[in-house]
């Protein structure tokens, strides 16, 4: 059977999408492990499928390239607005709600000549109780915590945008990290339960932020939307920002602006389709 596909990325951060309005996809998990192959697939970060919701405009589920199931997609959501407006499902809204394993997401699109270029995403707020993210350390946060690795001490900020993330923010220059190397030891820390996406930062002379990011299931990936909210919330925890600002953040594939506030984090960013097609499941 034929699949018809749309490849979209959210700063590099790209996916393959799947309107399950029109077509139900079976075993997502094991269609993500083939399709995101960059030699033998279509290649992405993963698998998204936009389906049906009896509580928002639409649901989306998120599945990593080694077939695990996400909670969340900061960038991947970005583009399922995109795909629902640009497709005329959501009969020409620019305020939309979107079902996730996290919560009912609010997205504000942002279209130009009939299609949109950038989307703001209410992420809902930042989790900061340690067994909530989770990661097995006392207290009712984890902010500027020491943790060994490699005979290494890395102080690490832990934050949950619906998934697990570990910030740290390091002196020497991010790209010159063996990100393949060390992401890996983040990620399977016992510390983290779930596993734990990790993001390594700089402070700019300009006051902005420049991360990397290693996602749990994916490796590292060229953006990560809810890295970025924990990077923001992270920033001003350390007294870097006031809440209520604008915090431009870095990634490889582009930029992302986060606002941190007493009732949530908000992410802006843009969307972009790559190619449409058709995959033989």
């Amino acid at each position: 059977m034929k699949l018809p596909f749309t490849k979209m990325h959210g700063c590099g951060n790209d996916y393959i999408y799947f309107n399950c309005f029109a077509h139900p996809v079976e075993h997502p998990e094991e269609l993500a492990v083939r399709l995101s192959d960059h030699h033998f697939g279509i290649g992405g970060d993963g698998v998204i499928l936009i389906c049906p919701s009896e509580v928002a405009d639409a649901k989306m589920r998120m599945f990593n390239a080694d077939g695990s199931e996400g909670k969340m997609c900061g960038n991947g959501i970005r583009c399922v607005g995109k795909y629902l407006y640009d497709n005329n499902m959501v009969d020409g809204k620019t305020e939309i709600t979107v079902e996730t394993l996290s919560g009912i997401k609010t997205l504000i699109l942002y279209p130009q000549d009939g299609k949109v270029q950038s989307v703001r995403v209410d992420m809902g707020p930042a989790i900061l109780d340690p067994k909530r993210i989770p990661v097995y350390l006392d207290g009712d946060r984890v902010v500027d915590a020491p943790l060994v690795i490699d005979e290494r001490v890395y102080h690490i900020t832990c934050v949950s945008m619906g998934n697990p993330h570990c910030v740290v923010f390091v002196k020497e220059d991010v790209d010159a990290i063996d990100l393949t190397r060390i992401g890996p030891k983040f990620e399977h820390n016992p510390l983290f339960p779930e596993r734990v996406n990790t993001e390594f930062v700089n402070i700019l002379p300009d006051g902005t932020l420049k991360m990397r990011v290693w996602e749990r299931g994916s490796g590292e990936t060229w953006a990560c939307g809810t890295g970025a909210c924990a990077v923001g919330v992270t920033a001003v925890l350390a007294g870097l920002f006031q809440k209520g600002e604008d915090i431009l953040v870095h990634l490889r594939g582009g930029d992302l602006t986060i606002r941190y506030t007493d009732q949530t984090v908000f992410m802006t960013g843009p969307a972009t389709t790559v190619f449409e097609g058709t995959v033989e499941v």
